[in-house]
């Protein structure tokens, strides 16, 4: 799995002088898809003060584009357009929420999973890319398939779904590896993955093994 070693080259904004020779020092503002000298919603001004959520607003532009390009992707391009604005609108309502960035990761990191899930051309090796998956695992005591999207960004983030539950976990310091954890309304979730060796765990249970298995 690519693992991005170097952070997010942010842009820092002029310093702002007043009439009066008196400089203002403008809060740092970071590279993303839309003008943030223009941003009118609240997370859209989120995304530009944060390295993490412009790399991941950048990276998905960069899925977007590639599926409205696909005439083979499902949906087609014309219903990806639509969709795109109506997960723009759903993405801006993270605002009102208790915690308004970890909803923003969230909705990016699933938004590039259904991408990357429904397009080949959104899935090539772009050696710049900062997304690889939906990759598939099999984990003893779970029926069914993980599918897991990771955001290679500064932290990372993997989003996992199976059956009707769906997570995104953010990657921690490890000795060895890469370590992903987070936790919902049940509990506690990590998922830890070194060369073959993948473990996931989830509330109420022990640690699972799980092996990958190829997708498409």
């Amino acid at each position: 799995m690519k693992t991005v070693t170097t952070l997010f080259t942010g842009l820092l904004a002029a310093s702002v002088c007043a009439a009066a020779s008196t400089c203002v020092n403008a809060a740092p503002t970071f590279k993303t898809s839309f003008d943030c000298a223009e941003a009118k919603a609240s997370v859209e001004k989120l995304i530009c003060r944060d390295p993490q959520l412009a790399q991941m607003d950048i990276e998905l532009t960069r899925l977007y584009r590639l599926a409205l390009s696909d005439e083979h992707s499902v949906p087609r391009p014309d219903k990806v357009m639509i969709d795109q604005q109506f997960w723009i609108d759903a993405r801006n309502q993270c605002a009102s929420t208790p915690v308004p960035k970890a909803c923003t990761i969230r909705s990016y990191a699933e938004r590039a999973h259904q991408l990357r899930q429904s397009s080949a051309i959104v899935r090539t090796k772009d050696p710049d890319r900062l997304t690889e998956g939906p990759l598939a695992f099999r984990c003893t005591g779970l029926n069914s398939l993980i599918a897991a999207t990771f955001f290679n960004t500064q932290p990372g983030v993997v989003y996992l779904n199976w059956a009707n539950t769906s997570i995104v976990l953010s990657q921690e310091q490890s000795d060895s590896g890469a370590r992903y954890t987070g936790k919902d309304y049940q509990g506690n979730y990590s998922f830890w993955q070194d060369g073959d060796v993948v473990l996931f765990q989830k509330p109420g249970a022990g640690p699972m093994s799980c092996k990958a298995e190829p997708v498409g």
